[in-house]
């Protein structure tokens, strides 16, 4: 059985004073949360917010890394400073870095072998453009994502990774997928991972969806069968806002 899995990207946000307001906020109103939950923090507040989610049902994540361990790369962070910050998962492929910064599959698919090499658990996302989905590709798009970002992660790896479906037209817009587009791809998803590593694998992925998930969708985007939990941009800069999400009825 799939649980829930709620987690907040907080992208190029908050001085080190505000997210550890923000965190320790969390920490206190989702104690008593019954599903998994994790923050992505900017790289420069790993140090300050991870401490203070120490003991708590909140893991610590990271919005990117390097695609080598370590070396002559100025301005990345590897996957073994990652680590030593308590780091425990990198999301990966988000549609900002492969459309703004160009990242491409084999880029991504490269830092998710790594990341799970490295034990850290992966986040890889995938998603389409509004032109994509015009043109009736929404779902080629997203598996050829899938199969590429996954290529040479074995079934016993594939455990520790999550996909988040992010239509690339609804992040941030306001605009989000109906319910019943999201499952659809969600589902179409959950296929290919059904052709490449099995029933039983299909069945336990979590499959998170993200693109303006906000308080008064997010029940509705979870009633769905394919859809397991929400990778939130903008809604999780505010306990008022993340928190009804992470613990949507």
């Amino acid at each position: 059985m799939r649980g829930y899995y709620i987690a907040g990207n907080w992208k190029m946000h908050k001085t080190r004073a505000e997210a550890a307001e923000l965190a320790k906020a969390l920490v206190e109103q989702l104690r008593d949360g019954k599903h998994k939950y994790l923050v992505a923090p900017s790289f420069t507040l790993l140090e300050t917010v991870g401490p203070l989610l120490k003991g708590s049902n909140i893991v610590l994540g990271a919005q990117n890394m390097a695609a080598e361990e370590q070396g002559a790369h100025t301005g990345e962070t590897s996957v073994l400073q990652l680590k030593d910050l308590g780091v425990g998962t990198v999301i990966l492929g988000h549609s900002e870095r492969r459309h703004v910064y160009k990242e491409d599959d084999a880029l991504i698919n490269k830092k998710v072998r790594l990341a799970l090499k490295q034990g850290l658990d992966v986040i890889l996302c995938i998603g389409e453009l509004l032109e994509e989905r015009e043109a009736g590709n929404a779902e080629a798009v997203c598996e050829t994502q899938t199969v590429k970002g996954l290529e040479g992660v074995s079934a016993e790896d594939l455990s520790r990774v999550t996909l988040a479906y992010e239509p690339v037209w609804a992040i941030g817009t306001g605009k989000t997928a109906t319910p019943e587009d999201a499952d659809a791809i969600h589902g179409s998803v959950r296929a290919v991972i059904r052709r490449l590593y099995g029933e039983s694998a299909a069945q336990r992925i979590i499959i998170q969806y993200g693109g303006s998930v906000k308080p008064d969708n997010a029940a509705q985007l979870m009633a769905k069968e394919n859809i397991d939990g929400a990778l939130v941009g903008g809604a999780a800069l505010k306990a008022d806002s993340f928190v009804p999400i992470a613990k949507f009825a």
